[in-house]
């Protein structure tokens, strides 16, 4: 075991695990957080591989001998006895990696050690195989490192805001409303009243509240604290010089993590922030009750938390949408029986034959067959449905103001409104990776220019063969997804096309429905699959760019990964809405996909019914499969695959988890990588939701359902699936906030193009008012149908069974606007198609301007920055400045007043 540097250690702090050793009132499971003394809490953990090597059976060397051993293989004097281990083969075991993994592992703790850091190992632990290096950072290592980081710690001061006289009783009104969905957290902190907070500095120790000195950094910060140091600290060896993640890419530690607080469990064990979590946020009989926001960010930090707020205040708003979506589809439901149109294509009294839908083995039909589908369309496109889509326009604009108003709120409540990104330095300091690909160009230039060797930096040249490999590889994606995309067209063509030539009348009558189901079916397969290759695909693609900093890192892989996802995911629904159906020709010349396969035909009422099933059942599978099944499944899985390499036997496996001190137990949960495919999920479901709304007014209600369960989800897995993730600073949501902006400035214009091209809503507006003889839409059906003279069909494109019907066709329908076989231009677009095409494009333009214009008005009626909020920080800081000068005041004067306070205590950063 390592030795703990000769110093003393502030008593107050550790009292807790010293009564925990004491045995007062003590939990063994807060035992766990504490080092085997007692008196030390334990505040991250590393873990590495152990095995029986050459330091072993030489303990008493020190560092810089076992250097000299492995490097020179020369015998030390001080033991004689190594000349015998450096002959023949054990010459090259004393060269192995494990050799030089315990070395680097030695010099790296020496390093933290030198940085004030206190260390225990632990290798006779219950996991074979892992040994544990238990980190602890002292009194004056946390005062430097907050100074350092500029954290903002609480001072002894409190701020009350005074509500106004007219707010006062609809507050305390909205209070009692709201009080039963608050959870039991014990938070006594809210917006009317917290702790004046200041940036630490040891030199105005006397302004900070250090009362409870045990909890005055919580074990968040004292996590962020020790990984701030971590990262600072270095191994060289040789030519280089590692980090800790560098250390851990090459397998010198296999794994690093903060410890959670405690066990989940509720028996026999203290309550801590763990427990209050698992039981008031991952609990799934709470879904009705507000997330502890200020909980989730005291325990995992500002950037979980922000994107906990954000998740919630977007399915809080979800409710709006989807009341107003389920009353629009009520509407279609109550009006069917009224729309004309369908009554037309479902009175059996209009004898209208329509011509053959594929070549050959299709046969003439009636046009009531499509009455099941005309009535089902009337329920997604009626006018109702664009009103709706001006809504959801609206409905994003207000989202995106409100967040921003949310954030700002938060920003105050959590003492961020004065954090830059600037001042969190550590996301500034270059990666691992790139310091590698600069320390190798500048051995490279000093080996061809000695003279001019100056420290080099990567520039876009150095970046080209990336940036060429990112251009083709992105092009390959985006063929590869056509190709899918066109082979699930060739799948339906051909299914179609070999069910109609079925000898069973049940099949040949379902064969829509049977492809349509099918053909989605694989779709939603296909994604799911290419959405875990892209993700891998994307990564690697980032990592040929070297970016220099993380958070450059971050933004690129979040554009490329989005990029890849969302051509995945709605590459089919943009087919299907805006090309199929537009390029068939018509009956005698078709446009043919290969040989007699022609292009896809929408029915009758359109592609509006086809699109809503591929948006529906896409969005569905989705957040059903990817979303939740493989959430809850993956983490167990992995969890499992970990047990087994450890070799547990599942007979002890159960008592073996209650022996489990607190780091083993984190040692077998899943670690934490990052947030972004939380956000992704849910900016494809934002997608789904805003894009194509005009075709499928029950997104929102199907995304309101799913986040109900995803909040829960993911809470249970942050607070027992997962190791606690280190607290990460943010004030913002970062780059996923332009993402939704830029989805919805783009879901305007999409939906008007929906409602103007695949809907019939401009049609009927054109034929109502220009074309009807009495101002209604009866005989819009009609008007809608062109002439076909059957003999004009091309050569072995006949129907093989033209009596199908019982009776000889020699003029059938189709749906266009084309001139009739008897007229001087037969076959030709006629002027009504002209004028429907002028109204398609009034319309994009009219909406979209308006729907534009109503958004900017939403985003300038509703500021960013709550007024309430801006005269709470102004008084905060006139509060703050008169605190200062209260406590500097009574610092300085009262020695002055009695002689007999110069024995007063005075703020220290060590005590004895």
């Amino acid at each position: 075991m390592i030795e703990e540097e000769a110093g003393q250690e502030d008593v107050r702090q550790d009292n807790v695990c010293l009564n925990l050793k004491a045995g007062e009132a003590a939990s063994g499971d807060q035992h766990d957080l504490c080092s085997k003394d007692g008196q030390k809490h334990m505040d991250y953990i590393l873990t590495y591989s152990t095995k029986k090597l050459f330091s072993d059976l030489h303990p008493s060397l020190s560092l810089k001998e076992k250097t000299c051993c492995l490097s020179c293989c020369q015998p030390c004097a001080r033991d004689q006895s190594l000349r015998k281990y450096h002959g023949g083969t054990q010459k090259q075991s004393l060269r192995s990696q494990e050799e030089e993994k315990v070395l680097c592992r030695e010099e790296f703790e020496d390093n933290l050690k030198k940085m004030g850091l206190h260390l225990e190992k632990d290798e006779s632990n219950r996991i074979s195989g892992v040994g544990f290096l238990k980190i602890h950072a002292p009194w004056d290592i946390l005062c430097r490192e907050a100074e350092f980081l500029k954290l903002k710690m609480p001072t002894k001061e409190f701020y009350q805001a005074t509500p106004q006289h007219k707010m006062r009783k609809l507050n305390a009104f909205f209070k009692r409303i709201t009080a039963p969905l608050l959870p039991n957290v014990g938070d006594t902190e809210t917006e009317d009243i917290k702790k004046v907070c200041y940036p630490f500095s040891r030199e105005k120790l006397h302004l900070f509240d250090l009362s409870d000195m045990d909890s005055f950094f919580d074990t968040k910060t004292r996590s962020l604290i020790v990984f701030e140091v971590l990262k600072r600290a270095k191994c060289n060896r040789g030519e280089n010089s590692w980090g800790l993640n560098s250390l851990i890419a090459h397998g010198v530690y296999t794994e690093a993590y903060p410890l959670h607080d405690g066990d989940i469990e509720f028996e026999n064990t203290d309550v801590n922030d763990r427990m209050v979590l698992y039981r008031e946020w991952a609990s799934y009989s709470n879904f009705y009750k507000y997330q502890p926001i200020s909980l989730i960010r005291k325990y995992f930090g500002e950037k979980i938390g922000l994107y906990f707020a954000w998740l919630g205040l977007y399915t809080q708003m979800l409710i709006f949408a989807a009341i107003v979506g389920v009353l629009v589809f009520l509407y279609g439901c109550i009006t069917v029986d009224d729309d004309i149109p369908s009554m037309e294509i479902c009175d059996k009294r209009n004898n209208i034959t329509m011509c053959p839908l594929c070549d050959k083995s299709c046969s003439y039909w009636k046009l009531t067959m499509a009455c099941g589908t005309a009535r089902a369309s009337h329920l997604f496109d009626s006018t109702a449905t664009v009103l709706f889509s001006i809504f959801m326009a609206l409905w994003a604009a207000m989202f995106m103001e409100s967040w921003k108003r949310r954030q700002m709120r938060l920003n105050y409540m959590w003492d961020l409104t004065n954090f830059e990104e600037e001042e969190d330095s550590m996301k500034d300091h270059p990666r691992a990776d790139y310091k590698i690909k600069v320390h190798q160009k500048t051995l490279n230039r000093m080996q061809r220019k000695p003279h001019k060797a100056k420290a080099a930096k990567l520039t876009w040249r150095d970046r080209m063969p990336a940036y060429m490999t990112f251009i083709a590889i992105m092009l390959l994606m985006f063929l590869m997804t056509f190709a899918i995309l066109f082979g699930v067209i060739i799948y339906r063509v051909t299914t179609q096309a070999s069910l109609q030539m079925s000898s069973m009348p049940s099949i040949r009558a379902n064969v829509r429905l049977t492809v349509k189901s099918t053909a989605v079916i694989i779709n939603v397969v296909v994604i799911l699959i290419l959405d875990e290759v892209y993700s891998k695909i994307a990564r690697w693609l980032t990592i040929l760019e070297v970016p220099k900093t993380d958070k450059s890192f971050e933004q690129r892989l979040i554009l490329k990964t989005f990029i890849l996802k969302f051509l995945n995911a709605f590459s089919p629904i943009f087919y299907i809405a805006f090309i199929r159906g537009k390029l068939i020709g018509r009956p005698g010349n078709y446009l043919y996909i290969y040989k007699s396969y022609r292009m896809e035909e929408c029915a009758h009422t359109g592609c509006l019914m086809e699109l809503c099933i591929q948006l529906s059942i896409t969005m569905l599978g989705k957040q059903l499969i990817q979303n939740n099944l493989f959430e809850i499944g993956i983490p167990k899985l992995k969890k499992l695959i970990r047990r087994i390499k450890t070799k547990r036997a599942p007979v002890q496996e159960e008592q073996d988890d209650k022996d489990l001190k607190r780091y083993e137990a984190d040692f077998f949960l899943e670690p934490f990588v990052s947030l972004n495919p939380e956000y992704m999920e849910m900016i494809i479901q934002f997608g789904f939701v805003t894009l194509f709304v005009a075709s499928f007014p029950l997104a929102p209600l199907f995304a309101l359902l799913n986040n109900v369960i995803e909040i829960r989800l993911d809470a249970k897995k942050f607070v027992a699936e997962l190791r606690r993730p280190v607290a990460a600073r943010a004030k913002d949501i970062g780059i996923w906030y332009n993402l939704l902006r830029g989805i919805s400035k783009a879901a305007i214009i999409v939906n008007a193009f929906v409602i103007a091209f695949t809907s019939d809503f401009i049609p009927r507006l054109v034929y109502q008012y220009g074309y009807s003889p009495d101002g209604t839409m009866h005989g819009f059906i009609n008007h809608t149908l062109s002439y076909f003279n059957v003999s004009h069909f091309q050569a072995e494109t006949h129907p093989l069974q033209p009596l199908h019907l019982g009776y000889k066709v020699e003029v059938c329908r189709y749906k266009d606007y084309r001139m009739a076989p008897w007229s001087f231009n037969p076959y030709d677009i006629s002027k009504v198609y002209w004028a429907i095409l002028a109204g398609r494009l009034a319309f994009v333009i009219i909406f979209q301007n308006v729907v534009m214009l109503l958004s900017d008005f939403v985003d300038w009626v509703i500021p960013d920055i709550p007024k309430e909020i801006i005269t709470r920080i102004y008084e905060e800081k006139m509060q703050m400045v008169e605190f200062f000068m209260r406590e500097e005041h009574s610092l300085y004067s009262m020695p002055m007043l009695d002689n007999q306070d110069e024995n007063r205590p005075t703020p220290q950063l060590r005590r004895s």
